[in-house]
């Protein structure tokens, strides 16, 4: 029994030598089964070309996709971008058309909703001008001085002919800069419209603090009259008084001056505008802005920048004070000189 035992032992010890042998000589033969299927030649420098680190260069994106995906992702970016500008200045012009739109029906219910007109007729007889200076002329008062603005229509009948009257102000302190001047006592001063109209009838749209009919004569005239007026409260399109021109910043009138009586606004004022200078002016409306295109047919053009443009409505009356019943966008005074002028004016807008 004892030597089936060892027998038995010998024989499992020789079956597990078999076996290693066995694998032992079995490796050698895989690895040279596996290097047979990757002959190659090449080693070190010479497979750069194969691998790039840790892939094949088959495997990498060329520089050249590279730079065109991110030129795609720009370009893409870009027309997001765009689109977004787009949208916003769409909104924004939206916007503003809004806010223009009610600011126009504000102006027109505020130009709408204005105080009574009146309207009279009556005859009047002239007394000794009051004014320092003009002790020996004639004045006929119709609308006595006030705070507010006249704005109306006047038409008369004389025994004689007549000058049309209009007062400024009173000017405060310094204002008085070389425009004509109407004082009762030297220290109360007014800003004079004087229309030599020398006739004893006709018809006159004014704006202003006062209205009269005047001669040179120191006998009393008569005159009869119509007259239709609102007195107007002072606003941003109601305004009486004294500003001193600026260097025209229009292209090509740099060396020009400008006086602004009514800014530019997308809806076009409506008024009347008295007005007394220092020297001779031009008259001034514009009319606009144009559209891309509009500029470009052979009207006068004014224009800050070369890009926003206005239709340009320039009236040479060779003269320091009128009247001007307007409609633009805009309302100044000019000079083609490059010293400042001063204005004293009374403007009104509205029916």
């Amino acid at each position: 029994m004892k030597n089936k035992t060892s027998f038995i032992a010998i024989f499992s010890i020789s079956i597990l030598l078999l076996a290693v042998v066995g694998t032992l000589d079995l490796i050698p033969l895989a690895d040279a089964l596996k290097g047979q299927g990757v002959p190659s030649s090449q080693y070190g420098s010479a497979t750069k070309g194969i691998v790039c680190g840790d892939r094949l260069c088959s495997e990498v994106e060329p520089e050249e996709k590279k730079v065109e995906k991110k030129e795609q992702v720009k370009t893409e970016e870009k027309k997001v971008e765009k689109k977004e500008q787009v949208k916003t200045e769409k909104k924004e012009s939206e916007k503003k058309k809004l806010d223009d739109k009610a600011a126009s029906e504000k102006a027109r219910y505020d130009e709408i909703s204005l105080p009574p007109r009146t309207i009279k007729t009556g005859t009047i007889t002239s007394v000794q001008d009051p004014g320092q200076g003009h002790e020996g002329h004639q004045l006929a008062i119709v609308l006595p001085p006030s705070e507010k603005v006249y704005r109306g229509t006047f038409a008369f009948a004389a025994s004689e002919n007549v000058q049309l009257v209009a007062l400024h102000g009173p000017l405060k302190q310094g204002e008085d800069k070389g425009q004509a001047i109407w004082s009762p006592d030297g220290k109360t001063k007014y800003a004079l419209t004087f229309v030599p109209l020398d006739a004893s009838a006709g018809t006159w749209s004014f704006a202003g603090n006062a209205l009269a009919l005047h001669t040179m004569n120191e006998e009393p005239f008569t005159a009869s009259y119509s007259i239709a007026y609102r007195e107007r409260t002072l606003s941003d399109t109601v305004k009486s008084e004294t500003i001193t021109s600026v260097q025209d910043p229009g292209q090509g009138h740099e060396g020009h001056q400008l006086a602004i009586i009514l800014p530019p606004r997308p809806y076009a004022y409506f008024g009347t505008l008295g007005f007394s200078a220092s020297e001779d002016v031009q008259l001034v409306a514009l009319h606009g802005p144009l559209q891309p295109g509009q500029g470009a047919h052979g009207q006068a053009i004014w224009s800050p920048d070369g890009k926003t443009k206005y239709a340009l409505t320039f009236v040479d009356k060779e003269t320091s004070a009128g009247t001007w019943q307007f409609t633009g966008n805009a309302v100044a005074l000019h000079t083609m000189k490059d010293t400042p002028f001063t204005v004293s004016y009374s403007v009104a807008t509205g029916q």
